[in-house]
C-alpha cells in the first residue's frame, strides 16, 4: 500500500531548491519510515499529502515516449502551457525582431513575463535582452528528471516573476554510469526532420559521498516553409474566409464573409504593378504584360482573387518551423566532506544557433521619373508621366532571421546539517550563487537601406556615355532630389532630402524593378544588406536558507512546525547595440532602432510556515496550514510585500482538501522601463473607418464621431471618411514605441482549492482536482499599435491613456504621430479547473502492467480590461486559449516491451471575437464561427534488447489530423511525423 502511495505522491510531488538535498531528506525519512518529500512551491520538508499547492508532475520517461526533440513542443500538451511559445510560433512573420528559435513558457495565457522558469529550484538567466523569459532551448532533454508546473503566486516563495506560477526543471543529480541516446525523426512527405543525440556520464566517489556528472546534447530541428504545404502554400488549395463582394452593400440574407481560394494582394505583383496613368490602378506588370487586377476584395486589407498576376498570398509569410541547431554542455559535481557541509556546483554552456525566411520587402506607389532609363526602355510613349510601381521584391532576397546565442550559467553553493536530535536533519542551511549571461548576435539578412534604394531606383541616362546610372552619380546631385523627393513628401516616407547619406555619391548601382530577376548582382549588393546586432542579458543571484523545525523545542499533535527563512540578492542588466543602419533610420520603413540597455537590482528577505494541528487521529488523517511572506526593496519601485496562506486537510487516508491564497507582485522588467523610444513604421486599421466601425463596442461609432469632429471633419466629410482606399494612409506610417520609467509594481490576488483522491480500495489509483482563480490589477501592458486606436474607440469615452498616444491630422482626420509605451493601466482575471488522474494497474493475468496518466483543463474565464474604466475583452476559446484541453497517456509494459499510446485533445476555438460576432450577426456562416477540434494521436514503442541496450520509436499524429482552414492550427501544418532511436545504457563506468 505505501509504494503506492509514493507512487502517487511521486506524480503530484516537485522538487525545491536542490535534488540532493531532496535526496538526503528522502533518505531521513525512510529511516524514520516516514513518507517526506520535498516540493516546488516550498522550502519546507513536509510529508506530502501535507502539500497545499497544485503541482503537474512531468517525468523523464512520458517526455522521451512522446519523441518531441523540443522540450517546449511537448509541453504545449499541459493545459496550463498550451499559449506558450514554440519554435513555429516565433518563426517566418509571426516572430518579433530577434525572436528567431526562441522558446518561452506562458503560464494561463498572462504572458512569459510572468512566468517564473527555475532549474533546480534557482533562477536562470533571460534570454531576451530586458525580459524575464528563459528560452527552453538552454534546458538539456536528457538531464530532466521531470518537470513540476505549479499554478499560483508563487511570489512569496521564489520572488518576482510568479504571479501565475512557476515551471521548475528538476535535473538528475548523483548520476551513476553512462546513458547514450540517438534520435531522428521526419515527416510523411520527407521533410521537417529533427535528431537529436546525447550522452550522460557520471562517477561517484569518495565512498558515494562525491559525484561528478558530465552531460553533452546535440539536437537539429529541419526548416520547413509554407510553400511545403498546399494548403497554406497553394493558391488554388488556400481558403480563406473575405469580404463577399455580393453582399456590398451588406444583405441580411446574406453572410458577409465567404471562403475564397486564389486569393492574392491586390495590385502588387512581384514583377511589379505598373500604373502609368497616374489612376491609382495598375496597367501593366513590370515584364510588359497587360495587369490582371482579378477581382479586388474591399474591406479585406488589399486583398482579390482570381488574379494571374498579383502576389498570392499563399506561402507569402515564410517558415512554418525554422532552422535550428542546439549544443548544450553541462556539469554537475557535489562532494560532502561532513554530513554538517555539502559542496555542489553546476556549469552550463549552450550554443544555439537559429534561422528562419520570413516575408519579402514590398513597395506600394513607389514613384519612376518621367526619364527613368528603365521606364522609357519598357514602355517607352505609353509613359510620359513616369510611373507608379507596387511591388513585392522576392527576387531581391526573402527576409531572414539569423541568430546565435551562446549561454552561461554556473551554480555553486554550500548546504548541510546544522543539527541533529530525535529526527535527522531537523535544522539545514542552503547558500548558493548563481551567475548567468546570455550573449546573442542577431543578423537580418537583405535588408533594404532605403535612401540606397531610392537613389537607385532613380536610373536615368549619362549623358556623358550613354550608360544607365543613378541620378544622383551625375555632377552636381549630392542629395536624393526630384521625383523620388516627392514620393518621399507625399507617400509618407522617411525624407532624404538634404539629410546624410548612407553612401557616397558615385558609388550608386542603378536598380531595375521592372520585371522579375531584372536586378543586377551589384545593384542588389549596394541596397541590400545583411544587419548585425548584439545582445546581451546578465544576472547575479546570492541565496540563503535556514529550513527546518521546532520538534527539538516542542512539536503539535500533528507533528513539529516546519519553517523556512532566507534572504536573497539578485542583480539583473541587460543591452543591445544596433547597427549604424538601424540607429539612422536608413531601413525599408524608416524606423530608428537605438541601442538600449537597463539594470536594477533587489534585496529581499523572506520566511516560511508550516504548522502540523493534526496527523493519524480520528477524522484527520492530516490538518495543516502554513504561510510565506516576502519583503523585497528594487533599485526601481522600491519596497514590496508579497504573501500567501494555505491549508490541507485530510479527513481519512483516502482524500485530501487544499487550498492556498496568495498576494502576488511583479516589479517591471528592464524593457519596459528603460526601452528608449524607437522609431517604428506600421500598417495602419483606422477603427473608424465604415468598413470597422461595426467591429467594436457600443461605444465606437459614438467615439468616432467625435474623434473626426474635433479634427476638423464636415459631416460630409465625416460620411466619406475611408483611410483604407487612400493612397497614403493605406502605406505603413511613422511612430514610436519604448517603455516607461514610471512604472509602478503590478499585484495579482490568486487562490487555488482542490482535492486529492487516492482510495486504498483502487491500489494505484490517484485523482486530483483543482480550481485556480487569479486576478491581475496595476498590469501592465504595451499593447500593439492598432489595438490602441481600437482601444482608444472602444473605450467608454475618449478620456483614456490610449487617445493620448496618437493624433489625427487636422483636416483629414488621418491617424499620425503615434506613441505606444508600457502603462500601468490594464487589468487580467483568469479562472479555471484543472484534473488529473494517475493509475497503476497490475492484471491478474500477470502480463505486463498499465500506466494510465490522463490531464484535463477548463478555462472558465480570461478577460483583460486595457484600460481603467475600459470595456472587458473575454479572450477564452480564441486561439491558443481552448476552453477544454485533455491529454491522455496510456503505457503497457511487459518485461523487455513497452508501448505506449498518447492522445492531445482540445475543443473548438473561436475563429472570431464575441464583439464581432454579436456586432454582425451574419458575419460567416456558423459552421466558420470556431476552428475544430484537435485530435492528435501519437504513439510509440520501445524493446529493451538487454539491460544495456534499447530499440525505440513511433509515429506523431499518426492520423494526420490536418490544421483547418488557411492556418497552422489545432496542429501543426507538419502532418504525420516518424522517430526512431537508440539508448544505451551502464550502470557502472568501471
Amino acid at each position: 500500500m505505501k509504494s503506492m502511495l509514493l507512487l502517487a505522491g511521486s506524480i503530484l510531488a516537485g522538487s525545491i531548491a536542490t535534488a540532493a538535498v531532496a535526496q538526503e531528506q528522502a533518505a531521513a525519512a525512510a529511516e524514520t519510515n516516514e513518507e517526506m518529500v520535498i516540493v516546488t512551491g516550498s522550502r519546507i520538508v513536509r510529508p506530502e499529502i501535507a502539500y497545499s499547492n497544485p503541482v503537474q508532475s512531468l517525468s523523464a520517461a512520458t517526455i522521451e515516449s512522446s519523441g518531441d526533440v523540443n522540450i517546449t513542443e511537448f509541453l504545449l500538451d499541459s493545459p496550463a502551457l498550451v499559449g506558450s511559445l514554440s519554435n513555429q510560433r516565433n518563426a517566418g512573420s509571426n516572430g518579433f525582431l530577434g525572436s528567431v528559435g526562441l522558446n518561452l513558457l506562458d503560464l494561463r495565457n498572462l504572458g512569459t513575463q510572468r512566468t517564473l522558469v527555475l532549474v533546480n529550484g534557482r533562477r536562470h538567466v533571460n534570454a531576451y535582452p530586458g525580459e524575464n523569459s528563459v528560452d527552453i532551448n538552454t534546458i538539456p532533454n536528457d538531464l530532466i528528471e521531470r518537470v513540476d508546473i505549479l499554478t499560483g503566486g508563487a511570489s512569496a516563495v521564489y520572488g518576482a516573476d510568479a504571479v501565475t506560477g512557476v515551471v521548475n526543471f528538476v535535473l538528475k543529480r548523483n548520476f551513476e554510469g553512462l546513458r547514450a541516446r540517438f534520435q531522428a525523426g521526419i515527416s510523411e512527405l520527407g521533410d521537417g526532420g529533427n535528431r537529436l543525440g546525447s550522452i550522460v556520464v557520471g562517477k561517484n566517489f569518495a565512498d558515494g559521498r562525491g559525484n561528478v556528472t558530465v552531460a553533452y546534447e546535440y539536437s537539429k530541428q529541419d526548416r520547413l516553409n509554407e510553400r511545403q504545404r498546399q494548403a497554406l502554400g497553394n493558391p488554388s488549395r488556400n481558403f480563406q474566409l473575405l469580404r463577399d463582394p455580393a453582399d456590398f452593400p451588406d444583405s441580411p440574407s446574406r453572410f458577409d464573409r465567404a471562403l475564397f481560394n486564389n486569393v492574392s494582394w491586390a495590385d502588387s505583383a512581384p514583377n511589379g504593378a505598373v500604373d502609368l496613368d497616374f489612376d491609382g490602378l495598375p496597367d501593366f506588370e513590370g515584364g510588359g504584360r497587360v495587369y490582371d487586377r482579378g477581382q479586388p476584395l474591399s474591406g479585406t486589407g488589399g486583398r482579390a482573387i482570381n488574379s494571374t498576376s498579383n502576389t498570392p498570398t499563399a506561402g507569402y509569410f515564410g517558415d512554418l518551423q525554422p532552422n535550428l541547431e542546439r549544443h548544450n554542455v553541462n556539469i554537475l559535481t557535489s562532494y560532502e566532506f561532513s554530513p554538517a557541509v555539502r559542496f555542489y556546483a553546476e556549469g552550463k554552456y549552450v550554443r544555439t544557433n537559429a534561422a528562419s525566411l520570413g516575408q519579402p520587402s514590398f513597395d506600394f506607389f513607389t514613384l519612376l521619373a518621367d526619364d527613368n532609363a528603365y521606364v522609357n526602355q519598357r514602355f517607352g510613349e505609353l509613359a510620359p508621366f513616369g510611373a507608379l510601381v507596387s511591388r513585392d521584391n522576392f527576387d531581391m532576397g526573402i527576409r531572414e532571421d539569423v541568430a546565435s546565442r551562446d549561454t552561461y550559467r554556473a551554480v555553486v553553493g554550500f548546504d548541510g546539517e546544522l543539527s541533529s536530535g530525535d529526527r535527522s536533519g531537523n535544522l539545514r542551511y542552503d547558500v548558493s550563487y548563481v551567475y548567468g549571461r546570455a550573449d546573442a548576435t542577431v543578423k537580418v539578412s537583405d535588408n533594404r537601406v532605403n535612401d540606397r534604394y531610392f537613389a537607385a531606383i532613380d536610373a536615368v541616362v549619362d549623358p556623358r556615355n550613354g550608360q544607365i546610372t543613378c541620378r544622383i552619380n551625375l555632377p552636381g546631385q549630392t542629395t536624393i532630389s526630384g521625383t523620388n523627393a516627392e514620393l518621399i513628401t507625399d507617400f509618407g516616407l522617411p525624407n532624404y532630402v538634404g539629410a546624410p547619406l548612407s553612401f557616397r555619391p558615385g558609388e550608386c548601382v542603378p536598380l531595375n524593378i521592372l520585371g522579375q530577376g531584372v536586378r543586377s548582382d551589384a545593384a542588389q549588393q549596394f541596397v541590400f544588406v545583411d544587419d548585425i546586432g548584439s545582445q546581451r542579458s546578465q544576472h547575479h543571484v546570492l541565496t540563503a536558507v535556514l529550513s527546518g523545525d521546532l520538534g527539538f523545542l516542542f512539536s503539535l499533535p500533528g507533528g513539529p512546525i516546519g519553517f523556512a527563512v532566507g534572504a536573497e540578492y539578485r542583480h539583473e542588466s541587460t543591452s543591445a547595440v544596433t547597427s549604424a543602419f538601424q540607429q539612422a533610420g536608413y531601413y525599408d520603413g524608416g524606423a530608428q532602432i537605438l541601442p538600449s540597455s537597463g539594470s536594477f537590482d533587489v534585496k529581499e528577505v523572506f520566511g516560511e510556515i508550516n504548522v502540523p494541528l493534526l496527523a493519524d487521529v480520528p477524522f484527520a488523517k492530516n490538518l495543516s496550514f502554513g504561510g510565506a511572506i516576502r519583503y523585497s526593496d528594487y533599485s526601481t519601485v522600491g519596497s514590496t510585500l508579497t504573501w500567501k496562506v494555505d491549508g490541507t486537510y485530510a479527513p481519512i487516508e483516502d482524500i485530501a482538501f487544499r487550498a492556498t491564497y496568495s498576494n502576488a507582485v511583479r516589479a517591471p522588467n528592464i524593457t519596459e522601463l528603460f526601452s528608449p523610444l524607437q522609431g517604428t513604421f506600421e500598417f495602419l486599421d483606422d477603427p473608424c473607418d465604415p468598413t470597422f466601425i461595426a467591429e467594436g463596442t457600443q461605444f465606437r461609432a459614438a467615439n468616432c464621431q467625435a474623434a473626426l469632429q474635433a479634427a476638423g471633419l464636415t459631416p460630409q466629410q465625416i460620411l466619406d471618411f475611408s483611410p483604407a482606399t487612400d493612397a497614403q494612409q493605406s502605406t505603413s506610417q511613422p511612430g514610436l514605441v519604448g517603455g516607461n520609467p514610471r512604472l509602478r509594481e503590478e499585484t495579482a490576488k490568486t487562490w487555488t482549492a482542490g482535492v486529492v483522491l487516492r482510495p486504498r480500495f483502487i491500489p494505484g489509483l490517484s485523482i486530483t482536482a483543482d480550481w485556480y482563480d487569479i486576478k491581475l490589477t496595476n498590469a501592465i501592458n504595451t499593447p500593439d499599435v492598432n489595438e490602441v486606436f481600437k482601444l482608444c474607440v472602444d473605450s467608454p469615452t475618449l478620456d483614456n491613456a490610449f487617445c493620448d498616444s496618437f493624433e489625427r491630422a487636422p483636416g483629414t482626420g488621418f491617424i499620425q504621430n503615434f506613441v505606444v509605451s508600457a502603462q500601468n493601466v490594464a487589468a487580467f482575471t483568469t479562472s479555471g479547473l484543472e484534473v488529473s488522474l494517475n493509475y497503476t494497474l497490475r492484471p491478474k493475468w500477470k502480463h505486463g502492467i498499465f500506466n494510465l496518466r490522463m490531464v484535463g483543463g477548463y478555462l472558465n474565464d480570461l478577460t483583460f480590461v486595457a484600460t481603467v474604466g475600459g470595456v472587458p475583452e473575454q479572450q477564452r476559446n480564441r486561439t491558443y486559449r481552448p476552453n477544454y484541453v485533455g491529454n491522455l497517456d496510456l503505457t503497457w509494459q511487459n518485461g523487455p516491451l513497452s508501448i505506449n499510446y498518447g492522445l492531445a485533445w482540445q475543443g473548438k476555438t473561436q475563429r472570431f471575437t464575441t464583439i464581432q460576432l454579436n456586432a454582425q450577426p451574419d458575419l460567416v456562416d456558423p459552421k466558420y464561427f470556431f476552428y475544430k477540434e484537435r485530435w492528435e494521436h501519437d504513439i510509440s514503442a520501445s524493446f529493451d534488447v538487454d539491460d544495456k541496450f534499447t530499440l525505440y520509436g513511433g509515429v506523431n499524429n499518426f492520423t494526420n489530423q490536418q490544421p483547418d482552414l488557411a492556418a497552422n492550427i489545432p496542429v501543426n501544418a507538419i502532418g504525420r511525423f516518424f522517430f526512431i532511436g537508440a539508448k544505451v545504457k551502464l550502470d557502472k563506468l568501471f
